[in-house]
């Protein structure tokens, strides 16, 4: 696989005014991070964006042109308040057209609502009409296969977009990611190591890392510090995360350099 292709970055929106005032609370950064973590992918990037078209067509515009693979939760409805179709639309500079697979699969949907004695079979009437919708993507699209209900989400320019909902957004994240992207899983070996240590100050303890990272281009270091409190030890969670053999390298490195400058690797020393 070309390396530049497996070490792409791969970012998130979520969307939604709800998130934003907090009437509702956040699931996918988490459960992306997870999805990804099971398939060797990391998350470069996630933002949070309201329901403002233009706020939200700039920031497509920019992930549009970054070359990121990039997934959109969130504001694909056929609601006054859903705006993400319109702005990717926007963003591209391209019409809305209704996808003749997506026309299919909301017609199938209403089908069967109706014969479960919800809603109309008749896709003339205004409320099918406004069904039909939630199938009009960018032109050019592709459709993402919605499990739930079949009401699908859209592929475009190496962007998903799903709905809101977790129960429709999480499967079908994962079937773009194993039907996709499958030839980037595992592509790119990373580990991440970490220990914890005690009596040592950041400040001391960045040179190292700074050092590190010159010394193993292909590896990262971390700090994660604690104030201590409820009778804990102020303590700092130090490592390393990258390509394997290097970043073991350099957590050999920083286990000496922590024991040399005084650090402690137990709360009870």
């Amino acid at each position: 696989m070309n390396a530049s292709l497996a070490s792409r970055r791969i970012g998130l929106f979520i969307i939604g005014d709800e998130i934003l005032s907090g009437r509702r609370q956040d699931r996918h950064f988490a459960k992306v991070v997870e999805l990804l973590g099971a398939r060797g992918l990391r998350l470069a990037w996630a933002q949070f964006l309201g329901d403002d078209r233009e706020a939200l067509t700039d920031a497509l515009r920019r992930s549009f042109a970054s070359g990121d693979i990039v997934f959109s939760c969130g504001g694909i409805g056929a609601t006054p308040d859903d705006h993400t179709r319109q702005a990717a639309a926007a963003a591209l500079g391209v019409p809305l057209v209704l996808h003749e697979e997506a026309r299919i699969l909301i017609t199938e949907r209403c089908a069967e609502t109706a014969a479960e004695g919800s809603g109309s079979a008749d896709m003339t009437t205004p409320e099918n009409q406004r069904r039909l919708k939630m199938g009009e993507f960018p032109e050019g699209s592709e459709i993402v296969p919605n499990p739930y209900n079949k009401i699908p989400g859209f592929f475009i320019r190496d962007h998903t977009f799903v709905p809101g909902f977790p129960v429709m957004a999480w499967p079908m994240i994962e079937w773009t990611l194993d039907n996709r992207y499958a030839g980037l899983h595992h592509a790119v070996p990373h580990v991440e190591h970490s220990f914890m240590v005690f009596e040592l100050p950041e400040s001391r303890i960045a040179p190292v890392m700074e050092a590190i990272e010159r010394r193993w281009p292909d590896v990262k270091a971390f700090s994660l510090p604690s104030v201590g409190g409820d009778g804990k030890r102020r303590h700092i969670e130090l490592g390393v995360k990258g390509e394997p053999a290097a970043a073991a390298e350099a957590l050999a490195c920083m286990r000496e350099e922590v024991r040399r400058l005084g650090g402690l690797f137990n709360a009870a020393e």
